[in-house]
């Protein structure tokens, strides 16, 4: 397909994918490529990208810093709503891709460029984010997926062809791991974690101290949340990058946040990743333990099924989409209590609750005391126990009356008889 020399931006971060995506779009579609990386916390490397990216063929490269918009407007977002994705993944690729989106199209516009391509192959989620987010916000932009349509069935196949154009690379066909990497968390897949049945190798950890490794004392740690978003950390007020940055070194060094998840994608397949979100889990846990202090019981347990949903929706590349923008009101309303203190003993890669403070707090320690008080009636509990069994009372009644066994209270034919006759008067 010739372009005729068209602008096409390029989802670039300098990987494998990325690197061998920019000759292979000049051979096959004769047009420009200008490279966009996204900075959104993927660490040293970012420095090495612009420069990459120009030997391999790129025109033009773009570094955007959006490590502060990634925390306050998805990062924090996501937190608040407590969406963890099957119960153990806490979404740090997923809501990476719509930011990186947006600012795709930005640049788009700025280049007046009418294609945008990625490197995300055919069996990914990533393809889908990536895609509908650009389709929300510009639906007139085409994109361009070589995975989908190119001759390369695998990442040893595209070793092979960026060895052939002289593309240096990082990955080696020993070192085969697909790794995405950003400032909340680090993803591992592929390679011998296709097989379930193997346990990830320590060598494999890039940020978390392996549990067993950890020290050999616990470390406390404190967490103030100001409508459910952390704002200091250990009595140190941070800005949002910088206490995403805090959190991730103390839970790196004590083993916290290592999840081994097979999840299911949204293409339909089952896949494993390996996860390390050391800061994230830490504050995933220390906000809940906050919100069980400060919300009611049925606020607090719709508030898990919007989780659930949330999740869904940030997972499946959403999150552009009206819903969540919805979802997020709802949330917001919750959060306007969730202020307060979160004490943490971190040991070996276990989290342990030591103390919750909150000036909002619904636990009222006069109300729940064994002990003696001035406010609660025991008395009262007897007529809200009558009322509370009332429909079970009457189910019994009821089974009585059509002379049916009642297996768990009534066993003897003669005592039915009895009770029976007793109801007729």
């Amino acid at each position: 397909m010739d372009l005729n020399g068209e602008k096409v931006i390029l989802a670039y971060s300098g990987g494998l994918d990325t690197s061998v995506i920019v000759p292979w779009l000049k051979e096959n579609y004769k047009c420009e490529i200008i490279a966009a990386c996204i900075d959104v916390g993927q660490g040293s490397e970012i420095e090495t990208v612009k420069e990459k990216a120009l030997k391999s063929g790129a025109s033009k490269v773009y570094l955007e810093n959006a490590k502060e918009e990634f925390v306050t407007d998805y990062i924090y977002p996501t937190l608040k709503a407590g969406a963890i994705y099957e119960g153990k993944y806490l979404l740090g690729t997923s809501f990476a891709r719509p930011l990186m989106a947006k600012k795709l199209v930005e640049i788009a516009h700025k280049e007046n460029a009418k294609y945008i391509a990625h490197g995300c192959t055919g069996k990914g989620n990533d393809q889908v984010r990536f895609e509908v987010s650009i389709k929300a916000l510009d639906p007139s932009i085409q994109i361009i997926a070589p995975w989908r349509i190119w001759d390369i069935k695998s990442r040893e196949e595209e070793i092979e062809y960026a060895l052939i154009k002289g593309i240096p690379i990082s990955v080696s066909k020993e070192k085969i791991y697909s790794v995405d990497k950003n400032l909340w968390h680090i993803s591992h897949e592929g390679g011998d974690l296709e097989d379930p049945k193997n346990e990830p190798k320590d060598t494999l950890f890039e940020m978390v101290v392996p549990p067993e490794k950890a020290p050999d004392f616990p470390e406390y740690i404190t967490i103030e949340f100001k409508k459910g978003i952390p704002i200091k950390v250990n009595e140190k007020e941070l800005g949002p990058v910088q206490l995403i940055e805090e959190v991730n070194k103390i839970g790196s060094r004590n083993g916290i946040g290592i999840a081994d998840v097979v999840e299911n994608r949204l293409v339909g397949m089952k896949s494993r990743g390996v996860y390390e979100t050391p800061g994230g889990t830490i504050l995933y846990y220390a906000h809940k333990e906050l919100e069980s202090l400060v919300l009611d019981k049925e606020t607090s347990r719709f508030k898990d099924l919007v989780a659930q949903k949330y999740a869904d929706l940030v997972y499946n590349g959403l999150w552009f989409s009206q819903l969540r923008e919805a979802l997020d009101a709802f949330v917001d309303e919750t959060q306007k209590v969730v202020t307060g203190k979160v004490r943490l003993k971190l040991y070996k890669g276990n989290i342990i609750t030591s103390g919750i403070d909150s000036p909002y707090s619904l636990y009222d320690e006069e109300l729940a005391t064994f002990g003696k008080d001035n406010v609660y009636n025991q008395k009262d509990a007897e007529g809200f126990i009558n009322l509370f069994g009332l429909p079970l009372k009457m189910r019994a009644y009821q089974l009585l009356k059509l002379g049916k066994e009642n297996s768990l209270t009534i066993t003897d034919e003669k005592e039915v008889q009895k009770k029976k006759v007793k109801l007729q008067r």
